[in-house]
């Protein structure tokens, strides 16, 4: 059995930065994760993908961001089980949690932080003949590392964030020709990312189809040729490509989550925001798959949750001790254990 202070269950951003603030107040902890290496969505979905409102970085890629983060929190020495999901968490009468995954790998701690992100997720598929056939053959759901697609031909579907943010990346210098497919008009994204989208249009960096969508893939052992439906009628034009994207969002499922005894709101956990704490003593929620009035899915809001969080953990982990706050620029060095 493993044990720890504190079992953290998801290794996105909010789950490694929660090692720090836990470490700081001389906590140790071991992290639980699904996928099979830390970071998240941020190193399974979009490791290249830019982020911008991490203070101090007017810009980071977000694998580069987990690396400072696993930098960060070396000195605490946390532990890690991945490629396995949390299946049972019981706590006992003395107080510890048991919590065992789906592989029957058992942990105990005194203290329990879901940051699991969107909980279990997968990308929601366009109903389209031969799919299945050219996933993994042209098909990809997502973009993990773009120069997969140096000088090839991308074809990306989608309105939202993502599919602008990609079309915009790979046009720069990236794919041999990008073309961006929307059923409609208008886009879900930012104002500013459809206003360069339309700028890269009108300078031909960007073939921009709206009011469609793709109906039809052909190709003998890959991709070759999409058909798109223009103006949603019966006009289909052909479109030779070597890759095609539909980038329309993950379809979020809590998975075993949902039978914890939680209070749940839909898909997230609600939480007391003076410490994020759940309706179970001992058990917090931060990051995305928490939710309270005002709630923003934004990941230094999670590095905030985190803060409070250590908190309120240490009179769980060592409720005899006296509890100091300090900044870090007065601590000298950061120290472990």
């Amino acid at each position: 059995m493993i044990q720890s202070d504190i079992i953290i269950i998801g290794a996105g951003p909010c789950g490694l930065f929660a090692v720090f603030e836990a470490g700081l107040l001389k906590m140790r902890c071991h992290l639980i994760d699904y996928l099979p290496q830390p970071g998240g969505q941020c190193s399974e979905i979009y490791p290249k993908k830019p982020i911008y409102d991490i203070p101090g970085f007017p810009k980071i890629l977000a694998g580069e961001l987990v690396d400072n983060l696993m930098t960060q929190i070396e000195p605490f020495k946390p532990g890690f089980t991945l490629g396995e999901r949390v299946e049972q968490i019981v706590k006992e009468d003395d107080g510890f949690f048991n919590v065992t995954t789906n592989l029957g790998t058992k942990h105990k701690s005194k203290v329990v932080v879901i940051a699991a992100g969107l909980g279990c997720f997968e990308p929601r598929k366009p109903n389209v003949e031969n799919l299945h056939f050219f996933e993994s053959k042209g098909v990809d759901y997502i973009i993990k590392d773009p120069q997969k697609y140096k000088n090839k031909k991308v074809v990306i579907s989608g309105g939202g964030d993502s599919a602008l943010d990609w079309a915009i990346y790979l046009a720069n210098g990236v794919a041999a020709s990008t073309t961006l497919v929307h059923r409609r008009e208008s886009f879900r994204g930012h104002p500013e990312s459809v206003e360069k989208v339309n700028k890269m249009t009108q300078t031909g960096q960007i073939n921009l189809i709206t009011n469609s969508e793709v109906v039809g893939l052909r190709g003998e052992r890959s991709l070759q040729t999409l058909s798109i439906k223009k103006n949603l009628e019966e006009d289909i034009i052909n479109l030779d490509t070597d890759y095609w994207v539909p980038l329309f969002g993950l379809t979020p499922k809590l998975g075993p989550i949902a039978n914890w005894g939680l209070n749940l709101d839909k898909n997230a956990i609600n939480v007391d925001t003076r410490d994020y704490s759940t309706n179970i003593e001992g058990v917090y929620a931060i990051g995305d798959i928490n939710t309270y009035p005002g709630k923003l899915k934004l990941i230094l809001s999670g590095f905030h949750e985190a803060a409070l969080m250590a908190q309120s953990a240490f009179k769980h982990v060592f409720p005899e001790g006296k509890q100091s706050f300090k900044y870090t620029t007065v601590l000298g060095k950061i120290e472990g254990f």
